[in-house]
């Protein structure tokens, strides 16, 4: 804003007194000095003005930020109550697969087991008929002989 200068009346009259001139010089003054505080005023109060404004601009600002960043860790929040979600659904299924591996365990080594006493009684069997084809040959050869 500039500062207008205004400047006395110019009349055609000499001034012939020292007296009216002072008056003259004296309005001219206060004239000035009440632009000066017009002025002033009017830049204080813009001042002012623009303070409030970049204030609630900042504050604004401000506000905008911490919305920013506290969605981005809500959003993260979120994902890491779901991610622990699913590590508690896996580990109960892979607790579930684990009994059921150890079931199949041992149900194969009783298969096993089962399958070697099978086994054994083949080979009993085979030992008791060889036994008994031993024996079945020696009565023989005494009923010959």
């Amino acid at each position: 804003m500039s500062i207008s200068v205004q400047h006395p009346p110019l009349t055609h009259e000499p001034a012939t007194s020292t007296e009216g001139m002072t008056t003259t010089l004296e309005s001219s003054l206060l004239n000035l000095l009440h632009q000066h505080q017009v002025s002033s005023s009017s830049l204080r109060n813009q001042t002012e003005k623009s303070k409030k404004e970049a204030i609630k601009a900042g504050i604004r600002v401000s506000e905008l930020m911490v919305d920013a960043v506290n969605g981005g860790v809500q959003e993260s929040f979120l994902h890491q109550k779901q991610i622990e979600l699913e590590i508690r659904s896996l580990t109960v299924t892979i607790n579930r697969f684990h009994k059921q591996t150890q079931q199949w365990l041992n149900a194969s080594r009783s298969l096993n087991t089962a399958i070697k006493e099978i086994g054994d009684f083949e080979n009993w069997i085979k030992v008791m008929e060889y036994d008994c084809k031993s024996i079945t040959t020696a009565i023989r050869n005494i009923h010959q002989a």
